[in-house]
């Protein structure tokens, strides 16, 4: 018989619920990267201006991030199972409106929308994980799952548009969604628990908004500074959105109620998470944008072998987030665990900078798998001490927070690291080619292609070794920045813990959250 003061064990309703809950995960995680191939076939159809097109990128990331934070809090103060389907409803919605649009304004807004919905299911799936999973040791294997299945998402978006782009039109990679959103509105009601906060304030529209009017901009200027350089404007909107977070902080100190609570943010534990999260994002998805283009620019592959080859190091995060979560179950120091993965990260990363111009494809995926391997563990493990480490009825919002700090780690990730690429690769290429080839390495190869064979071939040949000697330059200051990050994590992070057995019955059994 079991104590009654030992948090419940799960049983195959939940598993199989965990199973349901990846479905949309999977869809919006695959979302962020899955346009990757669409270009050419988008660009036929709808003819959308230069600015259009970066807008049906870029506008999925900046709604789903800005929205999270106020889906998440959301969640806290209705049923997160009917919040999840109506986010699951919306985005199947807004990926036949996806499909079918006739101009690209339509699929801009489409995918805003999408951002929406997406910012609606992801801290709603993680939540969920943790009113399911009270026992430390099964919510430990559950969140690893969550966690691979998250960043294995953005690798097979690319791939799986290939594929579909192979038969179908470009509106496929859209509909492919719908399938599994009917699934997943069909088996919640059956699997999934309602949850109940009782005792919640109302909805804070105020702080929803400031929410939303200080990360868009944020994430908009980093994104932009990444991508075009810095000017007045980028500088400003992240200026604003900065200046919009401190009116936003002062609300919430003074509600009784707050849409987050920012004393979660004074536990070691939770903020100590947030922290390594960020910085494991910054080197997963600010090197990503490096590493696409040694495969298809340096080796010469086409954009779905590239996309095919680079799952192969998933092998690696496959293996990584179960390891992670058997360690924690045997008692090993959590800070430990996450400083062992950066660790793996920053040794992964050094063998990086041993990629030769050609015939590196070995090395690449040695050094690609450790890297992924050691972030999924530290990603897992974070995640995992952060959600254990607050109340149920706080699960959403505070879930929200950590994926929006994986989202400024990302852009982050990209900016900085980009920047750091760029300067290396003009200064090795020199001022005796043209200004187009010096900008980026994609603008090296298009100049090629209108030079005689002697003068092309020469111009190539510079341009990938100064692209190789800017990737191994990116790749040192990652394997720093792991290893400053193994520091951080052993510093703050040492001997924190979830709540104990006896603390967690007692806080299912107090009135408030209800599940059933």
């Amino acid at each position: 018989m079991q104590d009654a003061m030992t948090p419940p064990r799960a049983g195959r309703r939940e598993w199989i619920g965990l199973a349901v809950l990846i479905l949309p995960l999977l869809l919006v995680s695959m979302d962020v990267s899955i346009l990757y191939f669409t270009v050419p076939f988008i660009s036929r159809d709808l003819v959308p201006s230069s600015t259009e097109q970066l807008w049906i990128f870029d506008i999925y990331g900046f709604v789903l991030a800005g929205f999270l934070i106020t889906m998440g809090a959301l969640g806290d103060r209705m049923d997160r199972r009917r919040l999840l389907m109506i986010g699951a409803f919306g985005f199947s919605a807004a990926s036949a409106l996806a499909a079918y649009s006739s101009s690209a304004p339509m699929l801009i807004g489409a995918r805003a929308v999408l951002g929406v919905a997406g910012a609606t299911l992801m801290p709603s799936t993680l939540a969920l994980v943790r009113n399911m999973f009270h026992d430390e040791k099964q919510r430990s294997t559950a969140i690893a799952v969550w966690t691979a299945v998250m960043t294995s998402g953005i690798a097979l978006g690319p791939v799986v548009s290939g594929m579909l782009l192979e038969h179908f039109w470009w509106g496929a990679v859209f509909l492919i969604n719908i399938p599994a959103m009917v699934l997943l509105l069909t088996l919640a009601p059956i699997l999934l628990p309602e949850y109940h906060s009782a005792g919640r304030g109302r909805f804070d529209l105020g702080s929803a908004g400031l929410s939303i009017a200080a990360v868009l901009p944020v994430i908009w200027g980093i994104k932009e500074i990444a991508a075009h350089g810095v000017d007045v404007t980028r500088a400003a909107a992240i200026v604003a959105g900065l200046m919009i977070a401190v009116v936003f902080i002062r609300r919430q100190q003074r509600r009784p109620d707050p849409m987050l609570d920012l004393a979660v943010l004074r536990r070691p534990a939770f903020a100590g998470s947030v922290m390594v999260s960020l910085l494991a994002a910054f080197a997963m998805i600010g090197f990503a944008v490096l590493s696409t283009q040694y495969l298809q620019l340096v080796l010469g592959m086409s954009p779905l072998k590239g996309a095919l080859w680079s799952l192969v190091p998933s092998a690696g995060v496959g293996a990584a987030a179960p390891i992670a979560s058997t360690l924690v179950r045997r008692g090993v120091d959590r800070a430990k665990i996450i400083a062992a993965g950066f660790v793996v990260a920053a040794g992964g990363f050094a063998v990086l900078s041993a990629v030769p111009v050609e015939s590196g494809l070995a090395v690449w995926l040695v050094g690609s798998g450790m890297y992924a391997a050691g972030v999924v563990v530290v990603l897992s493990t974070a995640t995992e001490l952060a959600v254990g480490t607050v109340p149920p009825e706080r699960a959403g919002a505070s879930s929200a927070l950590m994926e929006t700090a994986t989202e400024f780690g990302g852009a982050l990730g990209i900016a900085i690291l980009g920047s750091v690429a760029t300067a290396v690769y003009r200064a090795q290429l020199g001022h005796h080619v043209p200004d187009s080839a010096r900008e980026t390495l994609s603008g090296a190869v298009v100049t090629a292609a209108h030079l005689p064979p002697a003068a092309a071939s020469d111009l190539l040949r510079s341009a990938r070794e100064a692209f190789v000697a800017s990737l191994h330059t990116a790749v040192w200051t990652s394997a720093a920045i792991m290893l400053l990050a193994a520091a951080v994590a052993l510093i703050y992070l040492r001997g924190v813990a979830t709540p104990r057995p006896a603390a967690e019955a007692e806080l299912l059994a107090s009135p408030g959250p209800l599940n059933r």
